[in-house]
């Protein structure tokens, strides 16, 4: 008898772990009811903040072949030797951002086995790695989809890109904001105001889920339905 494929889920969330306690307790516990569900993580591919939290934890309870990170190179730093031909002897913190992931050898290569953290992917750029983690997403058995944790310009600009691809037709999964202590509440107001005021249809404003609990991500994923008032689109291959 042929095993059904896994579920794989895409957790958009912060490379820090933040002021609060909580978004790391959030994580590790999402990660239990991944495991718990026979679910695949893809996720940003960062060994620090909530993206490392997510998934160590995980690879701990399902082994490294649960977890499949996708990051762009200019997001890696290496404590050993020069990557993409910046010099690392300058801490990351100094040109802007912190790296999302920190490894002690040189980067030779297309992807990174790790025991600790499972396989990542190194691309090009931030629009390959988002394609690249929708598409893994939708290779996913009953139940895949999208979830959105605590995080900043770059957790909310991926969430929203695929609330609007599900909008406009090109995938049919569910989204979903974790939004544990209200900290997506702005974000919610934000969509209530635009269906009060005709910029969002009404049935549309509910293409992207809230989820108070990590116990409920799971159960809004699997019951999903896709808004009656999506756009009818017709995207080929895409």
């Amino acid at each position: 008898m042929t095993q059904d494929k896994p579920a794989v889920v895409c957790v958009f969330c912060g490379s820090t772990a933040g002021n609060d306690p909580v978004h790391l307790e959030a994580a590790r516990a999402l990660a239990y009811e991944l495991h718990k569900n026979n679910v695949h993580l893809v996720y940003g591919g960062g060994n620090t903040g909530l993206m490392g939290e997510i998934a160590k934890t995980l690879v701990s309870l399902s082994g490294p072949q649960s977890v499949h990170g996708v990051i762009p190179r200019a997001m890696i730093q290496s404590t050993e030797m020069n990557v993409a031909g910046k010099d690392q002897t300058t801490p990351a913190t100094a040109r802007g951002k912190t790296a999302e992931r920190v490894v002690s050898d040189s980067l030779d290569e297309t992807a990174i086995a790790d025991l600790t953290y499972g396989t990542t992917t190194i691309v090009s750029d931030m629009h390959t790695r988002k394609r690249l983690m929708a598409k893994l997403v939708l290779q996913g058995g009953p139940g895949s989809g999208f979830v959105a944790m605590a995080g900043g310009f770059g957790t909310i600009e991926e969430v929203m890109e695929m609330t609007t691809w599900n909008q406009l037709g090109i995938h049919n999964v569910g989204v979903v904001l974790l939004n544990i202590n209200g900290y997506w509440d702005g974000l919610l107001l934000w969509i209530r105001t635009a269906v009060h005021e005709g910029f969002i249809n009404g049935k549309n404003g509910s293409i992207l889920m809230e989820a108070h609990d990590v116990k409920e991500v799971w159960p809004i994923l699997v019951e999903y339905q896709c808004s009656s008032e999506r756009y009818e689109l017709n995207w080929g291959q895409e």
